[in-house]
């Protein structure tokens, strides 16, 4: 197995800023994961905790999906792998095996797994916090490495005082990955996206109920694909220098905790890349002006897996009074800072259409699919087009369908926390960007352009002027 590392960066910054960061993109590499050496054993333990209070009763539609969906699961675990299946009303219950522990996949079990599955009945109210707790507690008493709960819901976590969803968060944090569903039209999509982005995995919904077997068959496929149980980022920054945060940017957002800010272990790998955003400080005062400082050294361990580790790469940092240098930004950090502007402008549009505000949404939606737009994100620009027409997305222009329904609001939440791959550095490890891989930010309409461009691609503001 090999790992590779690469940081994007666009070293230059003011050195009369009050607040100086420099922003770096890191790429994160794996070849060959099914070669590397590890534990006997399963390297997966799978939980498949199923929704299974009153509102799923109807449409009668909604629990059969449902069903279908853990039963395609179920299929794809290879023999061996342990396996449960948790009932989740207002509290947390077992479906199979009857008594709280895992099996092992095999034919027999698989079989009684689906019997224990199709007399699954509905009753009950939502207590996410529960459900998880007894994940994290089917899972601690195994020795997989790589532990995943697949979680599916139709509604909001109504019943969190009974066992609080945010300690619950903090128990199974590191504890395994979760992949967030939501099914039908009343569930949270931001309650969804913040357990995933904590428990390292991704949300997602499907439109239509049937269609929710065969995305757990290709999220499944990806799962067992994955025999690395963890990445170690570790960040040394140089005096006067510290670690503002690191996360996960690509393919989904996902939050990283840090060892003493400077120790992030990242979950699950297979054959993959994945990109992260790390923000320094740094202090400028007493440090030489026009030259290259190192801010930090970044390097990637791949603990008991015997493989060929990248060499640390230096972030480094040259502080100027040149506004013509320090106003640029790097290439991939205005990529996923765009992604992150998206999410933002897809909350906005749902708070105001919550809110009856449908003027405000149509504006805020707008922006989302300028922005979508601006990153090549087919996949949000396809649930936009649920809910407005869009007229003219390079500028914005849209307009908001009478029909828009909110649910469709919760799967634009789900999927805003998705990324594209974003610009490649096109310069060796550890350099920072040629200037055509940097971008700047158009005085007009605020859109980003090549620094190397005339015109504002967007708007066609004339850039000379302020050369």
């Amino acid at each position: 197995m090999t790992v590779g590392l690469e940081i994007s960066q666009w070293k230059y910054l003011s050195d009369e800023s009050g607040d100086p960061r420099m922003h770096c993109v890191l790429s994160v590499r794996v070849d060959g994961a099914g070669s590397a050496g590890g534990p006997d054993g399963p390297v997966l333990a799978q939980v498949l905790a199923v929704d299974c209070s009153s509102s799923m009763s109807w449409p009668v539609e909604k629990l059969h999906a449902a069903q279908q969906a853990a039963l395609a699961a179920i299929r794809k675990l290879p023999d061996g792998t342990p396996f449960a299946v948790v009932r989740g009303d207002h509290r947390a219950s077992m479906v199979y095996p009857d008594a709280p522990g895992m099996v092992r996949a095999s034919p027999g079990t698989r079989a009684r797994a689906a019997r224990a599955v199709h007399d699954l009945v509905a009753g009950g109210g939502t207590c996410i916090g529960a459900w998880l707790d007894l994940c994290r507690r089917l899972l601690a008493a195994q020795h997989a490495p790589i532990g995943h709960v697949l979680l599916l819901t139709d509604g909001k976590n109504q019943h969190d005082d009974q066992m609080p969803l945010g300690p619950v968060l903090d128990a199974c944090d590191g504890r395994f990955v979760c992949d967030a569903w939501g099914i039908g039209d009343g569930w949270d999509g931001r309650e969804l996206v913040g357990i995933a982005t904590r428990l390292h995995g991704s949300a997602d919904a499907v439109r239509e109920e049937q269609d929710l077997p065969a995305a757990y068959e290709k999220l499944m496929d990806g799962l067992v694909a994955k025999s690395v149980p963890e990445l170690r980022i570790s960040v040394t920054t140089m005096p006067g220098c510290s670690v503002r945060y690191l996360k996960q940017v690509f393919p989904h957002e996902a939050e990283l905790t840090g060892e003493d800010g400077t120790n992030f272990v990242t979950r699950a790998w297979g054959d993959e890349t994945r990109r992260y955003q790390l923000c320094l400080s740094a202090d400028p005062e007493g440090r030489p002006r026009g030259e290259d400082l190192q801010l930090a050294v970044v390097a990637v361990d791949a603990p008991g897996t015997g493989a060929r580790l990248p060499a640390p790469q230096p972030c480094l940092v040259h502080w100027t009074e040149n506004p013509a240098l320090s106003q640029h930004t790097d290439a991939q950090v205005e990529h996923f800072g765009q992604h992150q502007r998206l999410g933002e402008a897809v909350a906005a549009a749902t708070d105001a259409h919550r809110q009856g505000l449908r003027d405000e949404a149509e504006r805020h939606l707008g922006r989302a699919v300028q922005l979508a737009h601006a990153v090549g994100a087919a996949e949000h620009l396809d649930r936009l087009a649920r809910l407005v027409r869009v007229e003219d997305a390079r500028a914005g222009r849209v307009v908001l369908r009478p029909e828009a329904a909110a649910v469709d609001f919760e799967r634009l939440i789900t999927v805003s926390s998705h990324s594209t791959y974003g610009p490649s550095s096109g310069t060796a490890p550890g350099a920072g960007p040629a200037p055509d891989r940097a971008t700047t930010r158009c005085p007009r309409c605020s859109g980003a352009s090549p620094a190397a461009a005339r015109f504002c691609p967007a708007c066609g503001h004339r850039f000379e002027e302020r050369r």
